[in-house]
């Protein structure tokens, strides 16, 4: 049975309406009474449809719907250094520091931490197929994490991205450790 149009409308209001007072007014400002305010429905509708903060949260992460990703060329570098500046990218497009720093402010929530476990699981896709192919295990988790980090700590403690020099250094050191495992 196709959903009614109203619902779909509604959701889309209110994702949109909930990432935009997420990315503006910051993670204290998403409330029911705020997003119900500006998306112009009532706090009911929103309690009836996203009954906890988290579901607030949830539905303005899928108003960002698919990030753009680096198309794989097979050289290790320049996947790397383009992955992680589609992120940076994102990060500045989408205000996705605002979102980090919710996200990390909210992350003891077992809620929260469900959000942020698919959105990193998702967002590392790209970049984990990339390193699967030179690493494994603890090193892999380890490349990912550092290369992810170097965009994602500045954005969140510093409120700042990494200009290319910092990209292309952190894959350098990757892209070096790669090769002494062969």
């Amino acid at each position: 049975m196709a959903e009614d149009a109203r619902v779909i409308r509604t959701r889309a209001d209110v994702a949109r309406t909930a990432l935009d007072v997420l990315t503006k007014e910051g993670a204290d400002a998403l409330t029911h009474a705020r997003v119900a305010e500006v998306a112009g429905y009532s706090k009911t509708t929103l309690y009836t449809h996203w009954p906890s903060k988290a579901d607030l949260v949830a539905t303005a992460l899928d108003a960002l719907g698919d990030m753009p990703h680096q198309e794989p060329t097979g050289d290790l570098r320049a996947d790397l250094i383009g992955e992680l500046k589609m992120f940076r990218k994102a990060v500045l497009d989408h205000q996705l520091d605002r979102v980090l720093a919710a996200m990390a402010q909210w992350a003891t929530v077992d809620a929260m931490r469900e959000i942020r476990d698919t959105l990193n699981t998702n967002a590392q896709r790209p970049i984990r197929t990339i390193l699967g192919t030179s690493f494994d295990g603890a090193d892999l988790e380890a490349a990912i994490s550092m290369l992810a980090g170097v965009v994602a700590c500045p954005a969140l403690m510093f409120g700042t991205v990494p200009d290319d020099d910092v990209i292309e250094a952190a894959v350098g050191v990757v892209v070096a450790s790669a090769k002494k495992r062969r």
